[in-house]
């Protein structure tokens, strides 16, 4: 434990000075594209942050390299330099795109040479279990449907990040929860080295959106860009490979409810709402005869933005969403009984409703107008930005006042 605890730390101190040093590299010299037509956000912002957060990988992976309990993973297995050269890959084109807004079949096609270059050196799916057996798919198929669904993740989380912080703190909650799961799976069957690569990876992640966080809340100084939320996404997948296709179910303590299918579900649920995200936009672009990666302003944050809710409140419900899902899913698997986890899933998502369906301002506001509080300068600030949210939707220009939400890549 000690040694995934000295990961985090490297991960998110280094993370948090390199981007105090690529914020004020980047003002320096410039380094903030100008506001694009599609962008909501009207001051240029610097969109490096994901530099900052590669370094603090590096970094973290470095210290990884001296501790005894991460040992195997870089003497006797290719996986974790495969991993190496999967992210420098990323964050190669990445950067360039946060620079120079690169062409989407560009981006495609370094995507799937980094999955294709992690599937290669062993990170596949090899096995999926159906009941009492495991189906074994032949090399090939195994590495194609490996290759896709990498790719569909990096992209589904590349999708979602339209917010100040949204990336990062859905981030750190999937993979701290992700984490403790892959803890249970290693006190339940020894140490394996498929799933001690995927709670080493889960430590970083959450290290370096850690360490990047406070530079990215609202409202923000720095974006991730699209090297950040590849770089995430990424690193996410691969842990999920990890574990999900090279686990073995029949080590498992079969007592355990759904022991077999953890390995499936909880990947999926901790990753839920950016999944989601993504398919809708891809289904609404390709019925508008549009390409799926063609940028739009319809993504689910900025559904809740027009619904009234303030960025902040908006990127809540993304954690609280995420949250109730990974926590629900991780119960079952360490519980014989299904009802505390259906309770946690019940109450969370009746909480959730009520922040979806009352936006803090519209309830301000109505209240206001009841008189049950005074009508303060702020309530009617408040519905001045929502006037902003409705013409922005016919004007299609940048909204005064909401310097930092943005629509992704």
């Amino acid at each position: 434990m000690l040694a995934y605890l000295v990961a985090f730390v490297v991960a998110a101190a280094v993370t948090a000075v390199a981007s105090y040093a690529v914020l004020r590299v980047s003002r320096r010299f410039g380094l903030a594209p100008e506001v694009r037509a599609r962008d909501v956000h009207s001051t240029p912002t610097p969109r490096l942050g994901g530099i900052a957060m590669l370094i603090g990988l590096l970094a973290a992976f470095g210290i990884a390299s001296t501790q005894r309990a991460f040992e195997s993973l870089f003497t006797e297995g290719t996986q974790i330099w495969a991993l190496l050269g999967a992210c420098a890959i990323v964050a190669a084109v990445g950067i360039l795109d946060d620079l120079l807004d690169l062409d989407w079949m560009i981006k495609l096609a370094a995507q799937l040479a980094a999955t294709g270059l992690l599937a290669w050196n062993g990170v596949q799916i090899v096995s999926l279990p159906f009941g009492d057996t495991l189906i074994v798919g032949s090399p090939v198929v195994n590495f194609v449907i490996t290759v896709f669904l990498m790719t569909l993740v990096m992209n589904a989380v590349n999708f979602v990040d339209g917010l100040d912080g949204l990336v990062a703190g859905v981030a750190i909650i999937a993979n701290s929860l992700f984490f403790i799961y892959t803890l249970l799976l290693s006190a339940q069957m020894g140490q394996v080295d498929s799933v001690t690569f995927a709670s080493l990876i889960a430590a970083v992640v959450v290290g370096i959106c850690a360490g990047f966080l406070p530079f990215n809340w609202h409202r923000a100084r720095m974006f991730m860009g699209d090297t950040g939320a590849l770089l995430v996404g990424l690193l996410m997948a691969t842990s999920t490979v990890s574990v999900t296709g090279q686990l073995n179910p029949a080590l498992l303590d079969q007592k355990l409810v759904l022991a077999a299918y953890i390995p499936i579900i909880l990947p999926i649920a901790v990753l839920a709402l950016p999944l989601a995200d993504f398919s809708l936009a891809v289904i609404r672009r390709l019925k508008a005869g549009t390409s799926p990666f063609t940028a739009d302003r319809l993504h689910l944050h900025h559904r809740l933005l027009d619904m009234g809710h303030s960025p902040v409140q908006a990127v809540l419900i993304f954690y609280l969403g995420t949250a109730v899902l990974s926590v629900a899913v991780l119960l079952v698997f360490t519980m014989q009984s299904f009802t505390l986890p259906i309770i946690v899933l019940v109450a969370g998502g009746a909480v959730c409703a009520v922040l979806l369906c009352f936006p803090l301002q519209r309830v301000r506001a109505a209240a206001a107008q009841r008189g049950l509080l005074p009508l303060t300068r702020r309530v009617h600030s408040d519905s001045a930005v929502r006037a902003a949210d409705a013409d922005s939707q016919t004007a299609a220009r940048p909204i005064p006042g909401r310097a930092n939400e943005r629509t992704p890549e």
